[in-house]
């Protein structure tokens, strides 16, 4: 033990602010109270320290710190009284000082070594704070407490941050002042305090200033000793360290530093370094952002060393597949020629180096590496250090990897939208090298071009037949319907009102009855339309307004024009419904079934709405590159094709008694046995073909939909039959083939016919193939119909469609 007196401010002249005296009559009052209850063998150490004190007299006044080294015995007495009896004083942070601590007059070995080896230069945190108001806080604090039953104007522990000179790395510790041995005494009447007002004071962080002036200090006087213990944590101020970087969200580069320098500290070994490298991937493979993401030893060795990505990559995978901690305290050639990537670090200067795996809710996140140019030994002692921190660094590594995919989201989205998970793993690659190229700087580099070559086109159409010739149709009997009622609010009007221009408007009126039967063009409809905007709705409305016997009349004409009630527009909104019926139908068939496609093997599926559906498909080994293509998986989905044109014909059949407009579907398919490829064309955000003689499959399906058959007048598609386009008799011979199979299955009708068709614009040699759909006679089809909600909200849509 140590009696030397210690200035704890001793590069600092402080003016003592309360009058106060060192003693042990506190500690003789808590003794004398002790032995009326202490009935153990406590009480004989008790009496025997009391007895002391007393018979030393000088103890029982007031003291000088100096004078104590005379009573070094009795300390120690109190420092056994006041102390674990097992406690080691070599191991023991603790000392005795004044009530307001300013000198330390006993001291264990250790707190003084400590008190004289850290010398401010290499503390951490710099204080501005004075030391005359940290004093302050300090009085305030003990009398807010003992008189007021108030404690939060400050902790009664400090932590100091230190920089041992030894290892380099900083130790933190906390330290905690006693006061029970302190009595406190106020000269007169105690006053009272607003606490509502003095909380106020300490949101503004002047409450000295309150106290100060309520509570002066010059009335009351300590008296006794303080006790001061200091607590290595540095272990949990590193593990908070790590928690403040998670919870600052700094996931990169400057939460990565502190979070190293933090694993430092916990590690007690100035020798140690330590790399994070998380589990980044792209399309379920690993890859590593060296630049952005540069804290791992390994990555930043292997490119340092050019080592092959590829090699890189299927060490790690290997890994992934049998996580474990892997040590190794000194590297050697023999280590070296059964594991390539110790080479690297060798070369890197690396002696030795370890890895931990770090896990996210039970899932591989990444790995912890824990490295030297020293051969270190990784022991239990080092690890069991390091365990409270791989849960934080788990959480760590998931927030980088969640930032890393919202990154790649974010590109996606923005180059290419939302995409189909067939094909989107090729975009996920153009998205990684962009980002790798661009490195989060201004976005100077354009995107790649995204490309799939060689892939076996499908092209179906689902078409309504006639549709434009029931549109025009729909439309003449609505124009009809509204110049009907038109003449008839005219007539009303001219029995009320003489007006000459009635005459001439309902002279017009008249003329475009006659005129709608031969209506051919959208020219035509314009010209009514501008007849009616700018003739009709004008004077009806000034009619109206000035000669009000007329309302019921305009009126009931407005309410004939309403798109969504308005009969004038009843046809239209029942073909729109109609149409709607068939297209949403066939739409969740198709997405149904290709879903089940997919499951046998990746396909690309792109599927447009026009006055039916069409839809294109591609398949290929570059769509799948881990998954071996074979052309049994073509036959495949072109059977499916067949098929599905069956079961849509038979849905669409089922639907005309749910149409309130009865449509017939057609049904088309283009055969193409070459494969082509294709591009992703990012100012259309769709993908289109590539190369003169792919461009010419391309023209050829755009024009097939109206063919006709060679030397008759009949359009080659037909309710009821399913076409099939094609350039070489090879093609029609795998697909007589189905057909034969599909005939036997139920599926098609016994009249297959070969056709040969006409010449298209820049097309010829085209043939087909037609065979008509066998419908289910003894089983009703199973169709989805409409609630009343859903009619309901589809013709809202379609008179919103019709007014825009």
């Amino acid at each position: 033990m140590n009696t030397n007196v210690i200035q704890i401010n001793k590069n600092e002249c402080v003016d003592f602010q309360i009058e106060s005296s060192l003693s042990f009559r506190p500690l003789v009052e808590y003794l004398k109270g002790r032995l009326k209850t202490e009935k153990s063998v406590k009480s004989e150490f008790y009496r025997f320290l009391l007895e002391k004190i007393e018979k030393e007299k000088v103890l029982l006044n007031s003291i000088k710190a100096k004078d104590l080294v005379q009573h070094k015995d009795t300390l120690e007495l109190i420092f056994t009284i006041l102390t674990p009896l097992m406690d080691n004083e070599d191991d023991l942070f603790w000392a005795l000082s004044t009530p307001v601590p300013d000198e330390i007059f006993f001291s264990t070995n250790a707190f003084y070594n400590f008190f004289k080896d850290h010398d401010p230069k290499n503390k951490v945190t710099k204080d501005s704070e004075p030391v005359e108001k940290k004093q302050l806080k300090f009085i305030y604090n003990i009398i807010l407490n003992r008189f007021y039953n108030f404690t939060t104007v400050i902790k009664s522990e400090i932590i100091y941050g230190h920089v041992n000179e030894e290892t380099k790395l900083t130790q933190y510790y906390n330290i905690q002042t006693d006061t029970k041995f302190v009595d406190i005494k106020y000269k007169g009447e105690l006053p009272e305090l607003n606490f509502e007002e003095l909380g106020r004071h300490f949101q503004d962080d002047n409450e000295l200033e309150y106290l100060l002036k309520h509570l002066p200090l010059k009335y009351f006087t300590f008296d006794g000793f303080s006790i001061i213990s200091i607590t290595d944590v540095t272990l949990q101020h590193s593990i908070d360290g790590i928690r403040d970087a998670l919870v600052n969200h700094n996931y990169q580069t400057e939460a990565y530093t502190h979070v190293i320098q933090a694993l430092k500290s916990l590690s007690g070994d100035g020798n140690l370094e330590f790399g994070l490298m998380p589990f980044l991937t792209v399309n379920n493979k690993l890859v590593f952002d060296h630049k952005e993401f540069s804290q791992s030893k390994l990555i930043n060795s292997a490119k340092a060393s050019n080592l092959e990505e590829e090699v890189f990559y299927s060490l790690v995978d290997k890994y992934k597949e049998n996580p474990k901690a892997i040590f190794v305290s000194s590297i050697n050639d023999d280590q070296i020629t059964k594991d390539p990537f110790l080479r690297v670090l060798k070369e890197a200067g690396v002696c030795s180096y370890s890895v931990l795996p770090v896990y996210y809710n039970t899932q591989l996140a990444g790995v912890l590496e824990v490295y030297s140019d020293h051969e270190v030994i990784i022991d239990d002692k080092l690890l069991s250090r390091l365990r409270p921190a791989m849960p934080l660094i788990g959480q760590l590594f998931q927030y980088n990897i969640e930032d890393f995919n919202a990154k790649m989201d974010e590109v996606l989205m923005d180059k290419f939208t939302a995409l189909q998970p067939s094909v989107q793993w090729k975009f996920n690659e153009a998205i990684w090298r962009f980002i790798q190229k661009n490195n989060g700087k201004a976005k100077i580099n354009e995107i790649e071009t995204v490309t799939f070559k060689k892939m076996y086109p499908l092209f179906g159409a689902i078409d309504i037949r006639n549709s434009t010739i029931e549109r025009n149709r729909a439309l003449k009997d609505d124009l009809n319907v509204l110049l009907s009622h038109l003449t008839l609010a005219l007539k009303a009007i001219k029995k009320l009102v003489t007006l000459e221009i009635t005459d001439k408007i309902l002279f017009n009126c008249k003329d475009w009855i006659k005129r709608i039967g031969n209506l051919a063009s959208s020219n035509d409809e314009s010209q009514l339309n501008e007849f009616l905007t700018v003739e009709v709705y004008p004077f009806l409305s000034i009619i109206k307004a000035n000669y009000p016997q007329t309302a019921d009349a305009v009126d009931d004409y407005f309410k004939v024009i309403v798109p969504e009630t308005g009969a004038a527009y009843a046809n239209r909104r029942q073909l729109e419904v109609s149409m709607q019926l068939i297209n949403t139908e066939v739409s969740q068939y198709l997405e149904k079934s290709q879903a089940n496609l997919q499951a046998s093997y990746p396909c690309y599926f792109a599927k447009f709405r026009t006055d039916g559906v069409e839809y294109d498909i591609y398949i290929g080994q570059e769509i799948a590159p881990n998954k071996p293509f074979d052309l049994l998986y073509l036959k495949n989905i072109r059977l499916w094709q067949l098929t599905s044109m069956v079961e849509i014909a038979r849905l669409s059949k089922g639907l005309i008694g749910e149409m309130p407009f009865p449509l017939e579907t057609t049904q088309l398919i283009f055969i193409h046995s070459n494969a082509i490829d294709i591009s992703f064309r990012n100012d259309e955000r769709r993908f289109d073909v590539e190369g003169a003689y792919n461009i010419r499959y391309e023209v050829v399906k755009k024009r097939i939909d109206k063919v006709l058959i060679k030397d008759k007048n009949e359009r080659l598609t037909q309710p009821h039959k399913v076409s099939m386009v094609y350039f070489n008799p090879d093609e029609a011979k795998e697909y007589m083939e189905y057909i034969k199979y599909m005939q036997v299955e139920g599926y098609f009708n016994d009249d297959l016919e070969q056709l040969e068709l006409e010449e298209l614009q820049g097309v010829s040699g085209l043939s087909a193939l037609r065979v008509g759909v066998k419908y289910l006679e003894n089983k009703k089809e199973t169709v989805k119909k409409l609630k009343a909600k859903e009619i309901e909200s589809i013709e809202k849509e379609i008179a919103s469609m019709m007014e825009n």
